[in-house]
């Protein structure tokens, strides 16, 4: 009896601590919030009133109270669409992006889809700024390009979908702003690339600009990256003809000097231990190292090892520490 007892009393008190929130108020909040309510027009005009007012955290709050007791009143489907608003305004771009994707699955047919689908691309947009971007000045092109991605295919989709929206103007502008934004993205990668002696990486991206994002300012940084890679692996003939193609059209070029020649970089990134402890207060974030080879070696870097192998395996001077040791030691 008293086992019986003892899982009784455990039992209450686990439903006691499952409902704790309710006991302490989660109901009498929500009656207290929605007083006076209880009709599905009521509710859609308290909604409203707070969405008019900015009081956006309510309006999101009233929105899903009035789509959880009404889920299939008239006033439903508007209330999907206006949630996205609410949650867009109040900061929280992937719920609104989440709704916006709800509001698309169950109303395809609906007046204003294109607006789900424009709220869906503007969500995206302004994702990932954060509260310090809003005071500190972040270049948006160095950061993950993801957001940026999947903003200019929401757009693209609407645009597609619905070439006459009255949100297609706007869609262009910013597809627009992404795509030199993406194309900034590459050069940045590039140079990264160039600066830590990647040259053929970096000349892929550089080859990725100029082919995929033309009428971008990027494209003639993509051009000069090409040159430089070139000089930089000793094909020079190529190098030759993308400064060509860079004098022709970008012949104001900053890596152009007044005589028409191409300006090599001679410095990488290379922070010290100093300006590393320090966050960039004190010590140099670069070193001036001497130019990588302008020509190619006689044979691939491969080639050469294979040579080397084959040297010594018909050398029979070789001592014992030296196999010992792997060659470290002869």
């Amino acid at each position: 009896m008293n086992a019986r007892l003892a899982r009784l009393t455990a039992l209450m008190t686990l439903l006691f601590l499952l409902g704790g929130c309710n006991l302490f108020g989660g109901d009498e909040e929500d009656q207290d919030e929605f007083a006076g309510l209880s009709t599905e027009e009521q509710f859609y005009q308290r909604a409203l009133e707070q969405l008019n007012g900015q009081n956006f955290r309510g309006a999101v709050i009233t929105y899903q109270a009035l789509e959880s007791r009404f889920p299939f009143g008239r006033f439903a489907a508007q209330s999907q669409i206006e949630v996205v608003y609410a949650l867009y305004r109040n900061g929280d771009m992937e719920a609104a992006r989440a709704a916006a994707d709800r509001f698309i699955r169950l109303h395809p047919e609906d007046e204003n889809i294109d607006y789900a689908y424009y709220m869906k691309g503007l969500s995206s947009f302004e994702d990932g700024g954060g509260f310090f971007n809003r005071f500190l000045p972040i270049d948006q092109t160095k950061r993950d390009p993801g957001r940026a991605q999947e903003s200019f295919s929401d757009f693209a989709q609407l645009l597609a979908l619905f070439p006459d929206s009255a949100y297609g103007a706007d869609s262009r502008a910013r597809m627009v702003f992404l795509r030199n934004n993406l194309a900034a993205y590459e050069i940045h990668v590039a140079n990264y690339y160039l600066e830590r002696r990647a040259y053929i990486a970096a000349l892929r991206r550089g080859q990725y600009v100029v082919e995929n994002f033309q009428g971008t300012p990027a494209v003639a940084d993509g051009v000069a990256i090409m040159v430089e890679a070139y000089l930089r692996l000793g094909l020079n003939e190529l190098a030759d003809t993308s400064l060509a193609l860079l004098r022709e059209n970008y012949p104001q070029h900053a890596s152009i000097d007044n005589g028409g020649d191409f300006i090599i970089r001679t410095e990488i990134t290379n922070p010290s231990l100093l300006y590393t402890v320090t966050f960039g207060l004190l010590g140099d974030n670069a070193i001036d190292p001497p130019l990588a080879p302008t020509r190619r070696p006689r044979t691939s870097g491969s080639q050469e090892i294979i040579n080397a192998q084959a040297g010594a395996e018909d050398g029979s001077d070789r001592s014992w520490l030296s196999i010992l040791s792997l060659g470290i030691f002869n």
